[in-house]
């Protein structure tokens, strides 16, 4: 939602926010300039169009007869050909840079957005950024088009008929300017209100999407707690008022026109007036006041236009600061120059340059802090996992035990210290060479929009169908997969919702697997599986880790007591260390968790 002085602060900025913009739109320039001039044209041809009435009344009307109009004719039908050539070849330009600005920015965005670092999604929600990629880079799309040519064509035509009321009659047409101001002076005072209200309406509008939003996805939570009528008062209480502030948006909207429409009727009344004095004295013809009649008529609706669209504009700086603030976002983990000149970036890897990742992995006195936190999480920390060893970090939830793997996989660096991965500081090769070799399996697993079979080939796109099936088969998930209505080409649904959770865990397990990396990172993985299973799966694990590096997020107890090195985090702190037998012997934290858990359900988090 924006702020009151987010809107105030857009106000200041120059061109509407266009500078900011140039990177993304300099490539449409060339287009742009011709659909101005297609558009000063139009108006031009539009403004000229009482002209052609003029010579009509005062040659075949008023003088009774027909000479000439073929000719007159085939002018005046060659003048709307042209301008319907001309309109149509501004409005294709309009869609053209309309469509391209949009896309080129909601690709800059998105693209942007995969490199940065996980802090940032920590930092901002999903709704918002949504809307920088969406709805911001489709105002800005048409305000390089649409909302640039109204300007044009509407400023054009006023200056156009000004200056063509001049050289017919000046001072008829000093009559006609002096409304101007007061057209603006009143344009202006309503404007302003119904930005205000329009502005609360947007607020309003933003609120009852997401009370929609939460009604449809938190449908169970609001059975379960049965709080449907307090959500409906909620929900109620929003919509009632969009509707009061939309009805006295309509009102103002109402006096706004109404007041336009008055000082237009003034402006006729004067032509008129003035008009048919000064054309009774034989100063000016018939034709002359009919032309002045429809300038007069036809200039008031450009001036109103033009002040509706500034209006907009200017609410649509938010937009492009908001955008420009998500493109100019600096990754807080990032490839430096050198590396990304051998080993690729992102977008475009250099995978010839690719050494084989091993699997040694060392933390080297390394100390860290959260970008937003200021408290250590680890200080001068020192641990060397030699390829093909079984990390087994454990803890109570919420005790900080993602830290470590989320270092290794260099989705934060180190505040001081370094990270060695197969004795080079993890800095020195590319961020996608890393994670192109790491498998990771999340607590809370996510599947694509898909078939079974694509999603499994995101993990190793080249996998063959004999792979796949022997993939499911190591993870226990050919049965469940063989038992579905379309085998791998099931449809998984939007973020794998066909699926249950513990359905998705093992896809997700076997996609991990498919990418066959020499370092596992298993985030609490078997938290969503029954039993039975995981006692199939941690034989899966112990065969397809053998001679891979591998970090495991215990949740529960057999995840822990064949590791190599068991690591007891509390509070974000690392204060045990070693194998299940030497912790067991020292007595101390970890043979109290151990115990707790031996007692309980197995689960750690239980306890």
């Amino acid at each position: 939602m924006r702020s009151r002085t987010d809107e105030e602060n857009a106000v200041s900025l120059p061109f509407f926010g266009v500078p900011k913009l140039l990177p993304y739109i300099k490539r449409y320039v060339p287009r742009i300039i011709v659909m101005v001039m297609l558009g000063m044209f139009a108006s031009l041809i539009d403004s000229a169009v009482p002209l052609m009435q003029r010579y009509a009344l005062d040659h075949f009307v008023m003088q009774g007869t027909l000479q000439g109009l073929k000719g007159f004719v085939i002018l005046y039908v060659a003048m709307m050909v042209v301008y319907m050539v001309v309109n149509f070849f501004t409005t294709y330009l309009c869609g053209q840079v309309e469509m391209s600005v949009d896309r080129d920015l909601r690709n800059a965005a998105f693209n942007h957005l995969q490199e940065l670092s996980f802090s940032y999604f920590n930092q901002n929600n999903v709704g918002y950024i949504h809307a920088r990629v969406m709805s911001d880079t489709g105002k800005i799309g048409v305000m390089m088009a649409w909302r640039l040519m109204d300007i044009v064509w509407h400023g054009s035509y006023i200056i156009f008929v000004m200056m063509m009321m001049f050289i017919l009659n000046w001072k008829l047409a000093l009559w006609v300017a002096f409304l101007v101001p007061l057209v603006v002076v009143i344009l202006s005072v309503f404007q302003k209100k119904l930005v205000t209200i329009n502005r609360r309406i947007r607020e309003i509008n933003s609120t009852i999407t997401s009370d929609f939003n939460e009604g449809i996805t938190g449908a169970k939570a609001i059975k379960t707690l049965s709080v449907e009528d307090k959500i409906y008062a909620d929900f109620k209480k929003d919509t009632e008022e969009m509707r009061r502030k939309s009805i006295s948006a309509a009102h103002y909207s109402s006096f706004f026109t109404a007041s336009v429409m008055m000082v237009s009727s003034i402006a006729v009344s004067l032509v008129l007036w003035r008009g048919g004095i000064i054309t009774l004295n034989g100063v000016i013809e018939i034709g002359t006041l009919s032309a002045f009649l429809t300038y007069s008529l036809h200039m008031m609706e450009p001036i109103q236009f033009i002040i509706n669209t500034i209006s907009e504009l200017i609410s649509v700086q938010v937009n492009v600061e908001r955008l420009t603030k998500l493109l100019n976002t600096k990754t807080e983990v990032a490839d430096t120059e050198e590396v990304i000149a051998k080993y690729g970036s992102t977008f475009e890897p250099k995978r010839e340059n690719w050494e084989e990742l091993k699997g040694d992995v060392e933390f080297e006195d390394v100390s860290f802090h959260y970008p937003d936190g200021e408290e250590y999480v680890l200080e001068h920390f020192n641990l060397k996992v030699p390829r093909g060893t079984n990390v087994a970090i454990v803890g109570e939830t919420g005790a900080g035990k993602s830290t470590l793997v989320n270092l290794v996989c260099r989705f934060f660096e180190p505040t001081s210290g370094r990270l060695l991965i197969d004795g080079r500081d993890a800095r020195e090769r590319s961020i996608l060479w890393l994670h192109s070799n790491i498998g990771y399996v999340l607590q809370t697993p996510h599947l694509f929009s898909g078939t079974i079979r694509e999603n499994l080939k995101y993990g190793n796109p080249e996998a063959t169908d004999e792979q796949i099936w022997d993939a499911l088969k190591k993870v226990c998930a050919d049965g469940i997969v063989k038992n579905m209505k379309n085998g791998l080409d099931t449809q998984a649904g939007e973020g794998g919702d066909s699926l249950s959770t513990g359905e998705k865990q093992l896809i997700s397990f076997a996609r991990a697997l498919l990418a066959d990396p020499a370092i596992f990172v298993l985030d609490e993985a078997t938290a969503s599986i029954d039993t039975v299973t995981e006692k199939h799966l941690q034989d899966a694990v112990k065969t397809v880790t053998a001679g891979r590096t591998s970090f495991v997020i215990a949740h529960r107890l057999s995840t822990i007591v064949d590791a190599d090195i068991i690591l007891l985090v509390d509070d974000g702190k690392i204060i045990e260390r070693g194998t299940h037998k030497e912790l067991m012997e020292k007595r101390g934290a970890y043979h109290r968790l151990y115990t707790s858990m031996s007692q309980g359900d197995g689960v750690i988090g239980s306890i």
